[in-house]
């Protein structure tokens, strides 16, 4: 691969090294490489301002760093449900009691519901609320569940599970919708009440009065190079300040883990686990079509001791259309488990394939998702801001559905704002309002009871027997008892706590993807819809260039280039006689 006058030296040396280990004593071949070629001087990955403050950086000099400022009455970070519940909802009381309100959203995607992968189970109760009229308005759930089927898949069989009523996965009267075209409707509903909507525009920094409370937030710089310097048509975000900014980011938002720091919003709670959900859209063959239905299942191809399982919607919007995912608990212990393989892997099933044999994919996409529950619930109000639908962790993990709870929280955070933002004198101690009254609803409301009841869930599967352990606990303590157990388990710890070192693991061995069923990462991600510009900065920020190298890739054989569902995490190696230079490069 390399020239051999540059490189064969240090080969050869490398060689003459490895030998010298005594092979009795001696851990896998891999390990000894990595530890051996660790120690190589850090190469500059990290360019954000944040890391390297441009006051200090010589190619700013000069450059114009005023940025204009609008004010708002609110300011909403996020255009998904719980963004535009909010904005609706604020909207819809100043029409009731005829008052003047400016409420501003900010949402990075180009277009609202462009960020959002079709394919969700909805449960309507937070739209009934919001818009009991939503069947005339035309809200696009064109779906209705009619057949619920639940599976513990082997290698080659499946083993049903009858969906009793009242166990969480029951989906009687839900939806399966397109969550994009549904999130779009919200936008289109929110607009015509009069909430200004700024799509395309990612609020990238949390701004701050005198006093310490929040006073808005600013949007992202564009025109920089990915070097950091600013290009000749860089130009500076915009300031958008409010009485009260809401964070509606999503789970793990950049914004939020600021806040959590300034304001010590994590105090009380456990540290949040998390999920990576990986989601196609398929159009299959329509003898196969069964509109309204729903498939669940636990099991292959993942072991026992790592949490997650599958879904299969069949949704009825005009053409024969399937959405499928697959769900990984990032507290697996093998860091050579691949959530992508593992998903790809699962469509070969039997059960699966039959349905998708024939068809052809759409779209691919992923996300993040809070599975810490009620534990891990932080603080969701401060001074000038609250945090609603995901940000925070609303998600009921066992029903796997998060948009209707999102949505609520939305919507009772308004119900706190209006009072205060209209009041001709909101006694407020900060020049940003702090409105613990959203707090107080939350805990009276219908969220705060349904995420209490299923506490146990998620945590009781950390034991000896795993999903078989779990499931017995739920149908024991939850389905006879309704979550009214005296006690509430606690998760594991911190996800990244979980990992063992590559040593005292067995590679994974994943099939090649045949092309049919299976398909590789990056052909995926063409189907993602993500569009970067090669010149610009990374999305993702390291606070310690050193650290994927001298800890993750030395002890975990570098588990992000697995776990990424992007390939956006690449490690590429040269050995020499006492290091590697390694470069963690990630792709546009």
């Amino acid at each position: 691969m390399f020239p051999a006058s540059r490189y064969s030296i240090q080969a050869q040396r490398c060689i003459r090294a490895w030998k010298t280990v005594q092979a009795e004593h001696a851990p896998p071949q891999h390990y000894t490489w990595r530890r051996n070629c660790s120690s190589a001087v850090t190469p500059r990955i990290t360019s954000h301002y944040t890391i390297f403050p441009r006051d200090k950086d010589p190619r700013w000099e000069g450059v114009e760093m005023e940025r204009f400022a609008d004010e708002a009455d609110v300011v909403i970070v996020g255009g998904g449900p719980a963004g535009l519940s909010a904005a609706i909802r604020l909207k819809q009381l100043a029409k009731e009691q005829e008052k003047e309100l400016r409420v501003c959203l900010v949402e990075k995607a180009s277009q609202i519901g462009a960020h959002t992968l079709s394919g969700a189970c909805l449960e309507p109760s937070a739209l009934n609320e919001l818009f009991p009229d939503w069947k005339e308005r035309g809200a696009p759930l064109n779906t209705p569940v009619t057949e619920d089927l639940f599976s513990i898949l082997t290698e080659k069989h499946r083993i049903p599970v009858p969906m009793l009523p009242g166990l969480p996965m029951n989906n009687h009267g839900n939806y399966i919708v397109r969550l994009g075209h549904f999130v779009h409707w919200l936008g289109e509903q929110a607009e015509e009440l009069g909430v200004e909507i700024y799509p395309g525009y990612a609020a990238a920094e949390v701004l701050f009065h005198e006093d310490g409370s929040v006073k808005g937030i600013a949007t992202n710089d564009v025109g920089i190079a990915k070097d950091g310097s600013p290009k000749d048509v860089f130009e500076r975000g915009m300031e958008l300040h409010a009485k009260v900014t809401l964070f509606g980011e999503g789970c793990h938002g950049h914004l939020a883990k600021q806040l959590y720091r300034q304001f010590n919003l994590r105090e009380n709670c456990e540290p949040q686990t998390y999920a990576i959900g990986l989601k196609e859209l398929w159009v299959i063959d329509e003898k196969k079509w069964r509109p309204g239905r729903v498939e669940h299942s636990v099991g292959w191809p993942l072991n026992r001791n790592t949490y997650g399982g599958s879904f299969l919607y069949h949704l009825n919007e005009g053409e024969p259309l399937v959405a499928l995912g697959f769900v990984v608990g990032l507290d697996y212990t093998n860091p050579y488990l691949s959530p992508f393989r593992e998903f790809q892997r699962w469509k070969h099933h039997p059960f699966v394939a039959k349905t998708l044999e024939g068809g052809t994919r759409i779209a691919y996409g992923a996300r993040a998702l809070n599975e810490g529950g009620y534990q891990c619930l932080p603080k969701v109000t401060f001074p000038g801001g609250m945090l609603i639908g995901c940000s925070p962790g609303f998600m009921n993990v066992p029903k796997i559905k998060g948009t209707h709870t999102a949505m609520k929280s939305g919507m009772l955070a308004a119900e706190a704002i209006f009072p205060k933002v209209t009041a001709e004198d909101p006694a407020s101690e900060t020049a940003g309002l702090h409105i613990p009254e959203y707090e107080d609803n939350l805990k009276k409301s219908w969220i705060w009871k349904e995420l209490y009841a299923v506490r146990n869930i998620r945590p009781s599967f950390h034991n000896y027997f795993g999903l078989y352990g779990g499931m017995v606990y739920t149908g024991v303590f939850y389905w006879i008892l309704r979550g009214k157990e005296p006690w509430t388990l606690k998760h594991a710890g911190l996800d990244s706590a979980q990992l063992k070192p590559a040593k005292e693991c067995t590679p994974i061995e994943y099939p090649k993807p045949d092309g049919k069923l299976s398909f590789d990462l990056l052909s995926s991600v063409a189907l993602s819809g993500t569009n970067h510009e090669g010149d610009q900065p990374p999305h993702l920020t390291l606070k310690d260039d050193s650290i994927p190298v001298a800890n993750n890739l030395a002890i975990y054989d570098g588990p992000e280039q697995r776990f990424c569902p992007a390939g956006i995490v690449r490690y590429d190696h040269l050995c020499s006689a006492t290091a590697m230079r390694t470069s963690w490069k990630r792709a546009q």
